[in-house]
């Protein structure tokens, strides 16, 4: 179950990689954002479970800048609606 966790994780977070590179979903996107806390979220749940220190370091912050550009993103939207 682990695995299959860390595979989502790391898919999704691949997935908007590859869609930023490619052209698909530029850096202020919010479905960008979104798939990237998503992943990032995941991972941090399986190194918490493995207790692997550096990687929840690492995929906290992952998360944690992906929430603050969500809420940059949210908050730019409210002000142009």
């Amino acid at each position: 179950m682990i695995q299959a966790a860390s595979l989502l994780g790391a898919a999704l977070i691949l997935a908007a990689y590859a869609a930023h590179q490619s052209g698909r979903m530029g850096p202020e996107s919010l479905a960008y954002h979104i798939v990237n806390a998503v992943g990032g979220a995941i991972l941090f749940g399986v190194a918490v479970d493995s207790s692997q220190f550096g990687f929840i370091v690492l995929e906290g912050a992952w998360t944690v800048i992906s929430l603050y550009a969500i809420a940059r993103s949210l908050k730019r939207r409210a002000r142009g609606a």
